[in-house]
């Protein structure tokens, strides 16, 4: 059990992170100041620069048995905040970590703790700080990475704070939690003309026009079933500020989603033929680029259990209430090779939402989220020198 000593230190350590966040890519000082808090608990093993600056601290028992990941993320997003009723508000000038990341992290140096005192009897933990959530890129660079093998999990559990939920409740289930989702670029390049004389240009205005139509009619959300899919269009450009110049060329963002990776990908080649249509039709160049692609976050059934049996030893409510979602989460990649969970941990009906400038990670759920990790970890693994019979 963490003591109020624990409480107080890691509660300082959390807002510690919430001051200097670092967005996906640039997490340096962040897995810094995380290898420094885990060096303290003497892991058996502490892994740097996995898929980027990601971490992993291995705690093994020396005893054969299976290995059991719990992941956080490193990074943040750049956003501004705006919150007034914190003394510990971001230094970093349109970043922010109102993602709830930094609480995220603080719950696995908080399971390490435990972990530190009672080692577990058999296998091992391993506690990952992924980097790179927040554009979907971190978790597949990490599963790349050849050092990932060595603590290659038998399975793998995550939180992620989710308002709307009641203080403490968790909502879960067996299958889908988060859609599979990725970011088209679609680009059209044609000529650029004096705004007089328009018919000298070839302009991606009209393209555009017939396109967004088009794009959206390829997915309007419905229920989360095996035929959902969503089309989002993000943002649109066309040519450049100025009334003197016809536009020769067009910038459209589109989010696709849904619920099965290769639902995603029958979006995608369906966008990319509208969007080839449309420039040929026009006279237009056509170029794509994917970002943010995030793989579906599916719940395995018996990683489900486990989890479960965990929540209801801990007198936990929980429910599949509030699941699957739409949004998009990079976890579902530890799935791909190990029995992997994600739980979704409410802090009150009336939160701030996720991303918005004012949200900021409720420290006194902390112990609540390292109860349910610690659990899950000793319902697998025991713990070392614990009575059996």
């Amino acid at each position: 059990m963490l003591t109020n000593l624990d409480l107080v230190e890691l509660t300082a350590f959390r807002r510690e992170l919430h001051r200097f966040p670092e967005v996906a890519g640039e997490e340096r000082e962040t897995a810094r100041r995380i290898v420094t808090a885990l060096e303290a608990l003497a892991p058996s093993r502490i892994l740097t620069g996995l898929g980027g600056h990601g971490v992993a601290a291995v705690f093994d028992s020396g005893v054969a048995g299976p290995t059991v990941l719990f992941r956080a993320e490193l990074d943040a997003l750049p956003i501004e905040e705006q919150n007034d009723r914190i003394d510990y508000a971001s230094e970093c000038a349109g970043k922010s970590h109102v993602c709830g990341h930094d609480g995220h992290m603080t719950m696995l140096l908080a399971l390490g703790r435990l972990l530190a005192r009672g080692p577990v009897a058999k296998g091992r933990v391993v506690l990952m700080f992924q980097p790179s959530e927040e554009d979907g890129s971190g978790a597949k660079a990490v599963v790349a990475d050849p050092a990932y093998r060595e603590i290659a999990p038998d399975w793998a559990f995550a939180i992620h704070l989710e308002p709307g939920r009641p203080f403490g409740f968790v909502s879960t289930a067996p299958g889908l939690i988060n859609c599979a989702s990725l970011g088209l670029k679609i680009r059209l390049s044609g000529k650029t003309s004096h705004a007089a004389d328009p018919e000298d240009g070839v302009s991606p205005a009209r393209a555009i026009a017939e396109l967004v139509p088009a794009l959206e009619a390829l997915g309007t959300g419905g229920a989360l079933d095996e035929a959902f899919r969503l089309v989002t269009l993000t943002h649109i450009q066309l040519g450049e500020p100025s009334f003197g110049i016809a536009p020769g060329e067009g910038v459209v963002f589109a989010t696709l989603r849904s619920t099965q990776d290769a639902g995603l990908g029958a979006i995608e080649a369906a966008a990319r033929a509208e969007a080839e249509a449309a420039a040929e039709r026009y006279g237009l160049g056509v170029t794509f680029e994917i970002e943010d692609h995030f793989a579906a976050s599916i719940n395995d059934a018996q990683a489900y259990e486990v989890a479960a049996r965990a929540l209801d030893a801990l007198k936990i409510a929980h429910s599949g209430a509030g699941v699957p979602m739409r949004a998009s989460e990079d976890f579902g990649v530890f799935g791909w090779d190990a029995k992997a969970a994600m739980l979704c941990l409410g802090p009150g009906e009336d939160y701030a939402a996720l991303h918005n400038p004012d949200y900021d990670f409720p420290d006194d759920i902390l112990p609540i989220g390292a109860a349910i990790f610690e659990r899950i970890a000793r319902d697998l693994l025991g713990r070392a020198g614990a009575q059996t019979g």
